[in-house]
């Protein structure tokens, strides 16, 4: 694909179509996924994504009716090939499934975007083994064998490869997600290292606290006064660095955490 019909943002692939990337946790409208997905598109892949019924019904957002289906639409409406799966993550087995499914449907994947989890608030007191285990199994495990399956199967041009995943630095009161989000960013930068030889970039972003949906007006008040920049954290901030990240210009950047959160310390 020549320079002049290369849409911005957009990676040089093979003349047989666009790059194909695969988002992880795109269940709800307002969620950073669904944005990332949204903007891949635009910048010129083509977008498999997955999602998880049963974790929305258990949280205080609900089940969106619909969502993965819109979302389909709206991605295909920017002129790209797409594929929704539903997928439960704690399942050892999901990784393979998935990525035998993608390449079924879709060819191989260029771009692994890992932005599901498992996140219910609870310390370090009263936190469940069980429950302890499944924000592992899912934020963690999960991104481990995901990556290894995207490693084991990675037939890209050397260079053209991507690695994001979605992290966060919280601790006190939300153990089992900020523990097992730390090991998450942890396996996404040894990454980084050992799928050097297919040239592979590895990063993790920080979005930081993210208006999905999930906030009370006294936490989006809390968190607008402690941004310098003034203001809420939107999917679209982390959307714009991930297809960047994703993009030939920005192949440069490797194995870093990224804080993407307008300065909030």
């Amino acid at each position: 694909m020549s320079g002049d019909t290369r849409a911005e943002g957009r990676l040089d692939v093979a003349e047989a179509g666009r790059p194909l990337a695969l988002v992880t946790g795109a269940g709800r409208s307002a969620g950073i996924a669904t944005s990332v997905a949204l903007n891949l598109a635009q910048a010129g892949w083509d977008v498999a994504f997955t999602y998880w019924t049963p974790y929305d019904a258990r949280m205080q957002w609900g089940v969106e009716p619909g969502a993965p289906g819109e979302l389909k639409k709206r991605v295909a409406s920017l002129g790209a090939r797409t594929l929704a799966m539903e997928a439960d993550l704690s399942d050892p087995a999901a990784p393979t499934q998935l990525f035998e499914s993608v390449e079924r449907e879709l060819g191989n994947v260029t771009a692994l975007v890992l932005c599901h989890c498992e996140s219910v608030d609870s310390g370090l007191l009263d936190t469940t083994v069980e429950s302890f285990d499944l924000h592992f199994a899912v934020n963690a495990g999960a991104t481990w064998l995901l990556i290894r399956e995207y490693g084991l199967r990675f037939r890209g041009q050397h260079g053209s490869g991507r690695v994001v995943s979605l992290t966060s630095d919280h601790t006190a009161g939300n153990l089992p997600y900020g523990a097992s989000k730390g090991a998450m960013d942890r396996i996404t930068l040894a990454a980084a290292r050992e799928l050097a030889h297919l040239g592979v970039t590895c990063n993790a972003i920080n979005p930081g606290p993210t208006d999905t949906g999930w906030m009370t007006e006294e936490q989006k008040a809390d968190m607008i006064r402690f941004t310098p920049l003034g203001r809420l954290g939107v999917p679209q901030d982390c959307a714009n660095l991930v297809t960047f990240l994703c993009s030939a210009e920005g192949g440069w950047i490797n194995a870093q955490l990224l804080q993407s959160n307008g300065g909030l310390g």
